[in-house]
Order: C-alpha cells, then structure tokens, then sequence
C-alpha cells in the first residue's frame, strides 16, 4: 500500500444545479487518523461515499488504496471498512447473523471467521447475545458492532461516517479508544464528525462548509495559525444586543456567538477594558470578561464567517 492511503485532487459533485462538493483536494497518510469536521450537509457524507466507489464523482481525481475512484471502485471496496451514520447493520438479523453475512460478503475464510466472530463479540460485549436482534440492541452497542463487521476482513483503510452521532460521551470515548489503537496498528481512518472533542483527536483535520475545505492541519497549528492576538470572552446581560454593538467597532478583528457568551478576537488581553467600556456604555451589564484559549470551533466560526480560504495544507 503506497505511503499516502487517499489522494483527492479537485473533486466535485454536483445534483443538478446543487454542489455538494466543490473542487476540494486533499491527502490522507497511511496510519493517520483524518477527520472531517463540519455541520450537517457541509458535504462530509458525500465525499466519503465518493471515496467508498458508491457514487460517482462529477468532475476530479480520486485514488484509495492506489486504486482509481472512478474506474476502479470495486477494487476499493474490497480493500476498505465503512461505517455509515446508521451503523451499517441489518436490524432483522440477529448479532451473530449480520457477522456471518459481513463475513460471506468480505468472502472471509472458515477459520478467520470463527476468530473474527469471537472478537467482534468480545469488543461489542455481546457474549450471550449472540442471538438478539441487532434492532434490540442499545446504539452504542451497535455501533460497536458495526465497527467490527467493517474490519472482519482486515481493511487497510477505514471510513467512518459520523459513527459517534446520538451516542453518550462514555461510549463515543470507548469507540475512540479502539480507532487510535486501530491507527498505531497502521491502519488509515478517515472520520466524520461534527463533534469538537472527537476532532482534536484526529493527527489532522480538514475543516469543511458548504462543500469547501477551508483549512487542513492538525488541531493544534489550526488554532495557533488562525487565532492571533487574544480570544476575549465575555458573559453579559444581552448578548444578542452585545454581538451587534461590537461587531460595528474596527478595533476587533472577528466578534462572534459562542452558546450564551459572546468571543471577541481582539488584539491583545488589554483591550478588555475597551470591551466592557463600550458594552455598559450600552446599559450592557458585563458580568464576566476574561481571556481563554481558543477552542476548534473558534478557529471554524472565524473561517466560516470570513471566508478565509488561504493556508491550506493538502
């Protein structure tokens, strides 16, 4: 397997007058862990799918494995693991079932299957139920088990498709404990996820809206590289109205909603005192100021609303 596991050059997908996936380009090493990060419908799904030879791309390159996209797609398929947002499972089929057809499928051997079942069981914590139906099942469980019925075959390469989405935090930290054991094993991994924690696991992160890449690195360069200066945050009376006030003055670079506090890129952590000064003589009540280190969606909120496309790193 060549040292670069995925190679995307200006790929595009289009449904009818609708692009789901512009032009975008990008690189992913073996035994790295890449995650795309974005909201729903940024074009995460389709990329992956695109990827996994399930759909067809509109115009650019692809290459998974050193196999071709377009023209190679069910060379792909045998060489890759996937798990979609839906866990991949039949629900009418028991535990033991969906691992005997996901095993027919990967046309995996006699012997390799029986080890295969028993560790699938083993991961998922299934041992006794065997013979539930996979609908029965709680979601954290299936998500467990979905996980090893797309490595029954020993994929090189693994697409995970927001796997954790609907699961509680102690099972997502689990499932995330099993991709990086995955990754140190040498295996590639590209996941999907809208949820902060996940992303600053992955080695590198492509941010993704509206079907662009609008940054590639690793979490810590993206918050280093697009966050100059101090992040203010500000806890105050009304911040709709704050938001507004602040975002008029061109002493800020970048002022921004961030749950019920307000996040002010300002030049240094002196112009607090400008910040509160301008907000109470507003009638604003500042309740709390203070300076904090940035977070990932910091970084992905000031990309978004400047459309800074600059600095990437395929």
């Amino acid at each position: 397997m060549p040292d670069r596991a995925i190679e995307v050059n200006n790929l595009v997908k289009k449904f009818g007058d609708f692009t789901a996936v512009n032009s975008i380009s990008f690189a992913v090493n073996r035994g790295e862990v890449f995650g795309f990060l974005g909201p729903n419908g940024a074009g995460k799904t389709t990329t992956i799918r695109m990827l996994c030879g399930l759909l067809a791309p509109t115009a650019g390159e692809g290459r998974v494995g050193g196999f071709d996209i377009t023209t190679q797609s069910e060379e792909i398929k045998k060489h890759i693991g996937y798990v979609s947002q839906k866990f991949s499972l039949y629900d009418d089929l028991t535990v033991s079932e969906n691992i005997d057809f996901y095993a027919g499928v990967y046309q995996t051997g006699r012997k390799t299957r029986k080890q295969k079942r028993e560790e699938i069981i083993e991961r998922a914590e299934l041992f006794g139920k065997e013979n539930v139906l996979t609908a029965d099942l709680a979601g954290s469980v299936k998500q467990h088990l979905a996980l090893g019925c797309a490595l029954i075959h020993d994929p090189a390469i693994i697409f995970l498709d927001e796997p954790t989405a609907g699961v509680d935090p102690l099972s997502r930290r689990k499932f995330w404990h099993v991709i990086k054991e995955l990754a140190r094993q040498g295996v590639t991994i590209l996941v999907t996820t809208h949820y902060m924690d996940e992303a600053e696991q992955c080695d590198r992160i492509g941010l993704i809206s509206n079907g662009k890449l609008i940054a590639i690195d690793t979490p810590k360069n993206l918050k280093a590289d697009y966050i100059k200066g101090a992040l203010i945050e500000i806890e105050c009376s009304d911040v709709m109205r704050g938001l507004e006030i602040l975002r008029e003055q061109p002493a800020f670079r970048d002022v921004a909603l961030y749950g019920l506090f307000l996040h002010v890129m300002a030049e240094d952590e002196n112009q607090k005192d400008l910040i509160q000064s301008i907000l109470e003589s507003n009638r604003i009540e500042v309740r709390r100021i203070e300076k904090i280190l940035p977070s990932l969606e910091d970084v992905f909120v000031f990309l978004v609303e400047k459309g800074n496309l600059t600095g990437l790193k395929p």
